[in-house]
């Protein structure tokens, strides 16, 4: 039965999140296929009573704990940005942040490699991806209807389909880089998709220079 995060003392969860984050670091360096539990125990100090009292069903479920780590990463890296995108400057900020982590991760992605090495069908690997993306589009969609509140895109717009369609974009521009190398599609899908969020905003009306015919004048006045 596995031994849950929840069922240790203060110390035992301690011990455990240094494990998994010992473990992480070995698996990032050497990659899934070639760490061996060793490996890890050598990494983290643990003897192998220790590893298997927190972790009795081995390297699988070691690695599912790396897994949710991973996954958990993932939106940290992009904070604060994600949780602020309440103007076109933070949703920028946010979107150099998004293609910055992936570049500097390259074609290799820990999370992908868990998985193969686990089993993505497996119960628990399809929870951890099903709540990592369930996570990510809702600070997304949060991030929209602060547009909304602010009165920078329209209040029409359906918030749930389009966060859905941002991160879309985003894995598939990342899984395009992950092949390639390349991250043209990743930046592509970002700018269209934050592009698109803007095209909905309220138009701007017509200046009273404009409206009277004062324009051409109006622009060629020197700036005081």
């Amino acid at each position: 039965m596995p031994r849950t995060p929840d069922a240790l003392t203060a110390k035992g969860r301690a011990t455990r999140a240094r494990i998994v984050e010992g473990a992480a670091e070995v698996l990032r360096e050497q990659g899934v296929a070639s760490t061996t539990l060793d490996d890890i125990r050598a990494r983290t100090g643990t003897s192998k009573s220790q590893l298997f009292h927190y972790f009795p069903d081995g390297k699988d479920e070691l690695l599912l704990a790396v897994a949710r780590f991973e996954a958990d990463r993932v939106l940290q890296d992009q904070q604060p940005h994600l949780g602020r995108l309440d103007s076109w400057e933070s949703w920028r900020r946010w979107r150099d942040v998004v293609v910055e982590r992936y570049e500097a991760q390259g074609d290799h992605c820990p999370l992908g490699a868990l998985f193969l090495q686990v089993g993505r069908s497996r119960p628990g690997a399809r929870a951890i991806v099903t709540e990592l993306m369930l996570q990510w589009q809702r600070e997304l969609a949060r991030g929209v209807r602060a547009l909304q509140s602010n009165g920078l895109v329209s209040p029409s717009l359906d918030v749930d389909r389009t966060s859905a369609a941002l991160l879309a974009g985003i894995q598939g521009g990342v899984a395009i880089m992950l092949s390639t190398g390349d991250s043209t599609h990743l930046r592509a899908a970002l700018d269209e998709g934050i592009a698109h969020l803007r095209a909905s905003g309220p138009a701007v009306s017509a200046s009273p220079a404009s409206s009277s015919g004062l324009a051409p004048f109006v622009d060629r006045l020197d700036p005081v």
